[in-house]
């Protein structure tokens, strides 16, 4: 594939995460703040999220597994997702959060189970299409050509 078709196909990537409201104009802010400096910023910055995001999962799983839930951790946990997902404009994974919350604050255990599992979709889900598009624009570079903006 040459790499006029490989950058072709990045930009019609690009538009369906928008268009499947995977992710919102927060990560066109953070694909902003990157240039030749810091060419790796943005996937530095979601490689962060995806450390932490696993880190809270986890958290998340083992805080809702216990006879006595204790709903202000879970909650914490949920609510730092929440922001991580917000600031590289994962929407759908912020969306899920809110609805997390709210079943913490009324402590509905099942409406929390059934969020776990949603969130943890959605972030499987929004990994995913990110490292497809991760290497779209590697293979871009490595065939000589530059990233379509």
């Amino acid at each position: 594939m040459d790499v006029v078709q490989l950058q072709r196909q990045l930009v019609d990537y690009k538009a369906s995460l928008y268009n499947e409201a995977i992710l919102d104009e927060q990560f066109t802010q953070l694909q902003e703040l990157q240039d030749e400096n810091n060419p790796d910023f943005v996937v530095e910055v979601v490689s962060l999220f995806f450390e932490d995001s696993e880190r809270l999962l986890n958290e998340l799983t083992k805080a809702l597994e216990q006879q006595n839930i204790d709903f202000k951790r879970v909650d914490a946990h949920v609510h730092q997702l929440k922001g991580s997902s917000s600031s590289i404009g994962a929407q759908r994974v912020q969306k899920v959060c809110i609805a997390f919350r709210n079943c913490c604050e009324e402590q509905n255990v099942q409406g929390c189970l059934i969020c776990l599992q949603q969130v943890k979709n959605e972030y499987s889900l929004v990994k995913t299409k990110l490292e497809t598009m991760f290497k779209l624009e590697q293979q871009i570079l490595a065939a000589g050509g530059s990233i379509p903006v």
